[in-house]
């Protein structure tokens, strides 16, 4: 396993709000090689799912009627999450939850940036996040695609610190820079999302043979968003789970 530790502001965790945690979690587990802990009654039935018995991601059954179902949630690390909940207040962000304490686990906040997409905030107390990265069954990457690419650079600039190394082309991305490291992105995706669609942040898992994922998650009852495609990035494509959360998976390229 490739061991990670994320700094400040770096993607640090995962989760999926799900209408049926029981259904949806042999899915993933069969899908990625997963294993599922047992619902924690005390914390809302929050779930950890383990690769190889290091935690990598969480799952929860969605909290009210109103509450969004369904969609996979990404985490930034927060040193200070109440100076960092104040930075994204005064950089144009909305903040719908938080911060508050989990336990002896950690501090939680969930925020929207300006171009509507969602993102969560994690001060890790002893829950650390996820701790390996780049293998198979494990995180690989997080982009947004945002409907207002120069105002999402700008407010994570402003809010997060962020540098960027941006390419441009038929469409522009911004490579984040933490620590001098790449670790997530900016995309501009304007012209690539329907009127109706939101912009999003997108999770992608690390698999062996991105084909092969999707046919067995078509076998297993969930569908194929995107086809098996050959990038600079990786071999990827997405597909949505049987209740129809989305997740994006990718055998990363040889460096």
């Amino acid at each position: 396993m490739t061991a990670y530790d994320a700094p400040d502001t770096a993607p640090i965790w995962l989760d999926l709000m799900s209408s049926d945690p029981a259904t949806v979690a042999p899915f993933y587990c069969e899908l990625f090689g997963w294993e599922v802990e047992d619902p924690n009654p005390d914390l809302g039935n929050y779930q950890n799912f383990r690769r190889n018995g290091v935690r990598v991601a969480g799952l929860m059954p969605t909290m009210s009627p109103e509450a969004p179902a369904d969609v996979w949630t990404i985490y930034l690390r927060a040193d200070d999450i109440a100076a960092r909940v104040a930075a994204v207040k005064e950089a144009g962000g909305q903040v719908f939850i938080g911060p508050h304490q989990v336990a002896d686990l950690g501090h939680l906040a969930v925020l929207a940036d300006p171009a509507g997409a969602v993102i969560g905030l994690w001060q890790p107390g002893t829950h650390r996040g996820f701790l390996t990265r780049g293998e198979p069954g494990t995180p690989y990457w997080f982009d947004t695609l945002s409907k207002a690419y120069e105002s999402s650079k700008t407010f994570y600039s402003e809010a997060f610190g962020w540098e960027y190394d941006e390419l441009t082309g038929e469409m522009n991305y911004a490579q984040v820079l933490i620590g001098g490291e790449v670790l997530a992105g900016i995309m501009q995706a304007e012209s690539m999302l329907p009127p109706e669609s939101p912009s999003f942040w997108q999770s992608y898992i690390t698999v062996d043979d991105t084909a092969a994922v999707l046919d067995r998650a078509v076998e297993l009852g969930g569908a194929v968003t995107m086809s098996a495609t050959d990038t600079p990035y990786g071999i990827l494509g997405s597909l949505a789970d049987p209740f129809g959360a989305n997740i994006t998976v990718a055998v990363p390229p040889v460096r």
